[in-house]
């Protein structure tokens, strides 16, 4: 008989499938009620929380509060809340609503009330009549994004090379910000090892440059909860550098003004961040632990970590800010210990310990378990936790303290365990464990239920399995009741029951093949029992020809540049599809139009160095898959060695071993070890040694206190590889300092103090830890003995209580922990200055020129200055000009003379002015008293130009010049010069016209002009001392009348009108005329034919002598503009035409009429509008006008 199936469902099972884990779980000692939502509709069940809000719950002050509670159970559970201890009664609030089925709380603070009355612990219980489970303590906080204090920030100036930290100091919010510093164009600031951001929000710089000059240093807190960013007021900063200041400002600046005391020379490193040489770290278990060392120096530091008596964990260790930050993650106890920083650079290394100690809140070990039990069970609830310090154990029932809850004769208490036996349906209940310490508290819900259930089986009817021949084939057959049922399989409708010696039963149900064959296709059926009842269920099982690759890739060799292919060929059964997947190094291929994929190969062209690797075909069905791998090699110069180690330290040599890399597929011919000394030349490698390529260690030659570290290349027939990884640094041995520090003054800052500065030993010249200074001084003039002080590794040392200005005898010796270095040499210093006591005298000016005087004084006393001669500064001011009686000061100037100069040359002054001047005598501390005012007068000078220059009212023979005087005279004016000449029609400048006019005169008129002629203009003003700038103009004489009546008589006449009508007769023909051979595609010479039958009774005459000119059609030019107060340029800009009909007759009415014929009298040309005021245009002959028409 041929059964056909008509299965609803099907499973795919595959060797190693998963959820046969999930199927060998079951316990023996409890039921375990599945997930089954039919199942969990029919059993009653304690409630279960699924849902609740974090432990700490910071909400958004600006949306309504959901407290989330969502719990299981049948029947459904009831739900009710504690605030702060205390019943928190929900109907008589309006603003809280409780979501239906669920214990979800909303507050509805959007239409009213204020986020912080709901501030507080939260606690949710879910109740049925099998028990009461309770949440975690939920503690209700809004979340505070509050704004920076208002602060006025001062520019802060610094010299070059000096350290600086820029605070930011957010303010408190909760949860805290995110700082982060930019610009006022919101660009990020970029950070280099030499300026970053502290973990504390603060911008640290090691050392500053130049180019860190700017005014928006903007710190910004980004607070992620409410979405908002604040910003603080920005800061500005700027480096000066020494060398770039003037003598004069360099010698005036104080110490003072600038932001530190630190010398901008190279220093050894110290750290800006931590304090101190040691401090302590507190982190609990399983967050990220964030140590942080910023150093300044110059230069810029490298920071180095190491831990003490340890090693860092390799796989949860992380450098964060250019090693300035290490992170550890998932710390545990065995993280604590002591983290050691070192910040490196060239003239030294200084070091800070970080104690970390690991505390844990309380966490599981084994948390408990619901239990479900049948009656007369027994079982047990485990609540095991661990902690730093260790967690204290509690149990509720119900959420009741077990103490006072109502006793059970089934129950027992051991400490973190809770013992069931013989229970019965009364047992049933939801039990709570806590577990805390003072960093938190662990709180689980674990049920009892006591249940009396028949067989059910879970597994879905006529489910039909599909399994790859050859491989175990796994039958589910989920079931429950309660007391647990017994199971059953069973083959074929007519089968005896399957025995263990061919198949494995497993307690949760499960029928296991383990070498599944085509016999073993066919119907199996689950029977499961218990004292209740009985169930069963069919299940199919069909077996398939497994998938097989019959061809494989194989190993390939190329080069670079070539061509490669790999082949792969299935065999699968009839019934599966296959997808064949290729991959490269167990990833997918790369996008790249290289690689190319058809039905049973991969091709790829053009082979690169990445190309080299793993590639494999993958073979998928729904049942199976099969993969089979080929390594393409592409040649290439090796890989970087790795792996360095020094060994054999001795002061002078060391040996350096490694580990060759990957030679590529060709082998390596020679190995390349460099050094760098990070201690004076940090990232500058040298050339060490060379070594054949069969070695691995190399005994290196060294020389005293050097820093070094070293690295490898290695190299083949194809080139050098990359350099390896710098191995460990290694310093050689300490000793006591070989000399002591230079650069020892003694100045002091204030009139009773000294300050010893010197320049403190570098890394190199320290020879080894410890370093200090012993400072000594006393009165050069004094039998005083010498006081000593030692201190610490500074660069200055502050003696207060001194004499004002008294020399001191000093010396600075260094030493370390080896010892003392030699005697140190004594220098010679001063206390601190007051200000000077007398003013200069003898105060006298001698007036060199208009614009410049010599300032001479008498050198005050010695005595009287109190501290070192600076020199000698001049204040002077013009207190009002020679010309006028009324004073009017202005701005004092400063002029400041370096040392023990007795004179000075004062410039730029103005000439014909009273200056008023006084001298004052500086030294570090300041200006003494002023000398008594000298005044003295500057001469005149020459004056300025004109304020300006207008031609108005002209006439036929003359015109009216206007100025204004020169606003600068310098001086008292003693007259002006005019200068002018004419300009003919071809712009060529006449005679020159000299004429004096007298000071006093702001208008002149010229007669006697030319009529309708251009001239040009030349003015300048004059003093004593000389001729003052010249301004220039241009102006036009008008037209002379008589001679525009006598054309507009000729133009009247009558043989004149006949003429022109003749004249514009013959045009008209002739325009006719040629349109119409136009038309007919000939050409009309009209000029050939004028040319040979020219009239000579109408040939124009010359205006000038009468006889006959050529006929010409140029354009007249115009005369040239109004001009600037600068020369003309003599150009000749081209106007309109004079053949303007419209130029012609009165007005510009003149037109033709029908005929061709012209309406109006010809007269004399009618004058333009001037352009600028000045122009005009000279009337043309009645002549000319005709010649036009021609």
């Amino acid at each position: 008989m041929q059964l056909k199936i008509m299965m609803p469902k099907k499973k795919h099972l595959s060797a190693g499938r998963a959820p046969l884990i999930l199927f060998l779980c079951q316990m023996i000692s409890a039921l375990e009620v599945p997930l089954d939502p039919k199942l969990l509709e029919d059993l009653v069940q304690p409630p279960t929380i699924t849902q609740q809000s974090p432990k700490d719950y910071i909400i958004d002050p600006r949306e309504n509060i959901v407290i989330q509670c969502e719990a299981k159970g049948k029947p459904p559970p009831s739900f009710s809340w504690t605030r702060n201890g205390t019943h928190f009664d929900i109907d008589k609030d309006p603003l809280v609503t409780m979501k239906s089925g669920s214990g979800t709380l909303t507050v509805n603070i959007m239409s009213e009330g204020k986020a912080e009355t709901y501030e507080g612990v939260y606690q949710c219980t879910a109740r049925n009549e099998r028990g009461a489970a309770i949440s975690n303590n939920i503690v209700i906080r809004p979340s505070r994004s509050p704004l920076w204090t208002k602060e006025k920030l001062e520019r802060i100036t610094l010299r070059n090379g000096q350290s600086l930290v820029l605070p930011c100091r957010p303010p408190v919010g909760l949860p805290p910000p995110i700082i982060f510093w930019m610009d006022n164009s919101f660009q990020r600031l970029p950070q280099s090892e030499r300026v970053s951001q502290g973990l504390n929000g603060d911008l640290y710089f090691s050392n500053v440059l130049p180019e860190d000059t700017r005014e928006d240093y903007i710190c910004y807190a980004r607070f992620n909860h409410t979405q908002t960013i604040q910003q603080k007021q920005p800061i500005s900063v700027k480096v000066i550098s020494v060398d770039e200041l003037n003598d004069t400002i360099a010698a005036n600046l104080s110490d003072t003004e600038f932001y530190g005391a630190k010398s901008h020379r190279e220093r050894p490193p110290t750290f800006l961040t931590p304090e101190g040489n040691a401090s302590r770290k507190e982190e609990l278990r399983g967050n990220v632990l964030s140590l942080e060392c910023i150093a300044e120096g110059l230069p810029t530091p490298i920071i180095y970590w190491i831990k003490e008596d340890g090693t860092l964990p390799i796989n949860r260790t992380f450098y964060r800010n250019f090693k300035k930050t290490l992170q550890i993650v998932q710390v545990t106890e065995a993280d604590s210990g002591n983290y050691q920083c070192i910040a490196k650079n060239a003239l030294g290394a200084i070091h800070h310990v970080i104690s970390v100690t690991v505390k844990a809140a309380p966490y599981w070990i084994i948390a408990p378990q619901n239990l479900v039990l049948s009656p007369g069970e027994d079982g047990t609830l485990i609540c095991r936790a661990n902690g730093n310090p260790k967690p204290r154990i509690s149990w509720l029932l119900n959420g009741i303290p077990i103490e006072i809850a109502p006793d059970d004769p089934s129950r027992k208490i051991d400490g973190d365990t809770i013992i069931f036996s013989n229970v019965q349906e009364r047992s049933s209940a939801v039990y709570q464990c806590n577990a805390s310490n003072e960093y938190g508290y662990l709180l689980a819900n674990a049920f009892v239920n006591v249940l009396a259930e028949p067989p059910r089986i879970l597994t879905s009817a006529d489910t039909l399995y599909q399994v790859i021949a050859n491989r175990p084939a796994l039958l589910d057959c989920a079931f429950f009741g309660s007391p647990l049922p017994t199971i059953e399989w069973f083959k074929g409708a007519k089968g005896s029951a399957l025995r263990e010696d061919i198949y494995v039963l497993h307690e949760n149900g499960t029928l296991e093949i383990p070498v599944a064959q085509k016999d073993s296709t066919g119907t199996y059926t689950c029977v499961a029992r218990n004292k209740l009842g009985m169930a069963k269920n069919d299940i199919h099982l069909e077996i398939k020809d497994p998938t097989r690759i019959i061809k494989q890739p194989e190993y390939a060799v190329v080069q670079r540049g070539s061509t490669v292919s790999f082949e792969c060929i299935v065999k699968h059964d009839h019934t599966l599809i296959p997808t064949i997947t290729w991959l490269k190094d167990h990833r997918e291929l790369p996008s790249d139009g290289r690689f190319t994929v058809d039905k049973d190969h991969l091709v790829v062209t053009d082979v690169s160095d990445d190309d080299g690797g793993t590639y494999t075909c993958v073979a998928n069905t729904t049942l199976d898959n099969v993969s089979a791998s080929a390594v393409l090699s592409v040649v290439d110069v090796p890989n970087p060695p790795f792996d360095l180690e020094l060994t054999d330290q001795l002061d002078r040599s060391v040996q350096l071993s490694w580990t060759p890399g990957d030679d590529n597929n060709s082998p390596i011919t020679k190995f390349i070890i460099e050094y760098e000394d990070a201690m004076h030349e940090p990232g500058l490698w040298h050339h060490q040694i060379e070594v054949s390529g069969a070695q691995t260690t190399a005994q290196l030659k060294l020389s005293p206190y050097v820093n070094y570290s070293f690295r490898v290349m290695a190299v083949n027939s194809l080139g050098r590889s990359l350099p390896s990884e710098a191995s460990e640094q290694y310093l050689t041995k300490a000793a006591e300092p070989d000399k002591n520090p230079t650069a020892v003054e003694g100045l002091g800052s204030e009139p009773d103090n000294l300050v010893i500065t010197w320049k403190p030993l570098n890394g190199f010249e320290s020879n080894g830890p410890g370093l200090q200074y012993k400072v000594s001084w006393r009165q050069k003039d004094g039998d005083d003995e010498w006081t000593s002080m030692v201190v610490a590794d500074v660069s200055k040392y502050i003696v207060s209580g001194t004499p004002t200005f008294v020399p001191y005898l000093i010396k600075v010796q260094a030493l370390n922990d080896a010892g003392f270095a030699p005697e140190p040499a004594v220098v010679l210093g001063h206390s601190g200055e007051d200000l000077p006591m007398v003013a200069p005298g003898n105060v006298h000016v001698n007036v060199v020129n208009s614009t410049l005087a010599e300032v001479h004084w008498d050198p005050v006393p010695l005595k009287s200055i109190r501290g070192h001669l600076q020199g000698y500064r001049i204040y002077y001011w013009k207190a009002q000009s020679s010309s006028t009686r009324h004073r009017r000061h202005i701005e004092k100037k400063i002029l400041t003379f370096q040392g023990s100069k007795t004179h000075g040359m004062l410039p730029g002054l103005e000439p014909f002015s009273h200056y008023t001047l006084n001298v004052r005598v500086v030294n570090r501390k300041g200006e003494g008293p002023a000398s008594p005012d000298r005044a003295f007068n500057t001469p005149e000078g020459v004056p300025s130009a004109p304020s300006s220059l207008k031609i108005v009212n002209p006439t036929l023979d003359s015109l009216t010049l206007e100025w204004e005087p020169p606003s600068h005279p310098n001086g008292i004016l003693t007259e002006y010069t005019l200068k002018y000449q004419p300009i003919n029609s071809t712009h060529e400048l006449g005679p020159l016209v000299d004429l004096k006019i007298p000071a006093n005169k702001t208008r002149w008129t010229l007669k006697n002009l030319n009529f309708s002629t251009r001239y040009k203009f030349y003015f300048y003003a004059q003093t004593a001392a000389g001729s003052g700038s010249q301004i220039t103009e241009e102006a036009i004489t008008t037209v002379d009348e008589a001679m525009a009546s006598r054309q507009v008589d000729i133009a009247t006449q009558g043989w004149f009108i006949g003429l022109m009508c003749a004249v514009a007769l013959l045009i008209l023909i002739l325009l006719i005329v040629c349109f119409i051979r136009r038309n007919k595609g000939g050409k009309y010479p009209v000029k050939e034919k004028e040319d040979a039958h020219a009239d000579p009774e109408i040939q124009p005459m010359k205006e000038d002598d009468g006889t006959f000119g050529e006929y010409s059609d140029a354009e007249d030019h115009k005369p040239l503009k109004k001009g600037s107060r600068t020369p003309s340029d003599r150009t000749v800009k081209k106007e309109d035409s004079d053949d303007s009909l419209v130029d012609y007759g009165e007005g510009v009415n003149g037109q033709f009429n029908e005929d061709g014929s012209f309406i109006g009298q010809y007269s004399g040309k009618k004058e333009k509008e001037p352009a600028e005021g000045n122009e005009s245009s000279e009337a043309p002959s009645p002549v000319n006008a005709m010649n036009s028409f021609v």
